[in-house]
C-alpha cells in the first residue's frame, strides 16, 4: 500500500514539473515575440505658436505598421497629418522637417490614389471638440520600423499635424496650412 501511494506521488510530481517547464517555455517564447515587435511612441510638440500636443505610437506586426496618434489642442473641424522627410522639429514653424516623405517620387495625392501619392500622405481627420483629445489611426504595409529599406523605413522621419486640410491636389504639399505640431520618429 505504501509503495502504491509513493509511486502515485512520484508520478504526480513528475507530471507537475513537466507542466511548469512548458509554462516557462511558452512565457519565454511570448516574451521573445514581444521584444522583437518593432514599436515606438513619439511626442508631438507645438509649432507655429500653437498649443497642439500629443503622441504618435507606431507598432509593426507581420509587416503592417499601425500608427495611433492622440492629438489635443486643435480647433474643431478637419486637419491634415503627414509624415515628412526629416525627423528634425527644431524650427519654431516645423519647416525643419522638410517636405512630405516621398521616397518613390510620386505626385502628391490621397493615400492609395491610382494617380500617385507620397508615402507620407496620411490624409485628413476630424476634430469634434477642441477640448477633447482626437485619435487618428492609420495602418499600412508600405511602411516599416527600422527595416533599412529607404522606400519603407519611417525611422528618421517626422510627423506633422497641419492647421488646415489636405486638398489632395496642390503639388507638392496639399496646401494644408501651417504646421502646428511636430514629432521626430526617432528611437
Amino acid at each position: 500500500m505504501k509503495r502504491t501511494i509513493l509511486t502515485i506521488l512520484l508520478i504526480v510530481s513528475v507530471l507537475a514539473c513537466k507542466k511548469n517547464v512548458k509554462k516557462t517555455e511558452t512565457s519565454k517564447t511570448t516574451q521573445e515575440v514581444i521584444e522583437k515587435t518593432p514599436a515606438l511612441t513619439i511626442v508631438l510638440n507645438p509649432k507655429s505658436e500653437s498649443a497642439v500636443t500629443g503622441t504618435a505610437k507606431f507598432v509593426e506586426i507581420d509587416g503592417v505598421v499601425q500608427m495611433t496618434a492622440k492629438i489635443k489642442g486643435l480647433s474643431e473641424g478637419s486637419h491634415a497629418i503627414h509624415i515628412h522627410d526629416k525627423g528634425d522639429c527644431s524650427s519654431s514653424d516645423g519647416k525643419s522637417s522638410g517636405g512630405h516623405w516621398n521616397p518613390t517620387a510620386q505626385p502628391h495625392g490621397k493615400w492609395g490614389a491610382e494617380t500617385g501619392y507620397h508615402k507620407g500622405d496620411i490624409g485628413n481627420f476630424v476634430v469634434e471638440s477642441s477640448e477633447d483629445e482626437t485619435t487618428v489611426e492609420f495602418s499600412t504595409n508600405e511602411w516599416c520600423i527600422g527595416c533599412g529599406d529607404p522606400t519603407k523605413d519611417i525611422l528618421g522621419k517626422g510627423v506633422i499635424v497641419h492647421q488646415g486640410v489636405d486638398d489632395f491636389v496642390s503639388q507638392p504639399s496639399g496646401a494644408a496650412g501651417s504646421r502646428v505640431s511636430c514629432g521626430g520618429i526617432i528611437q
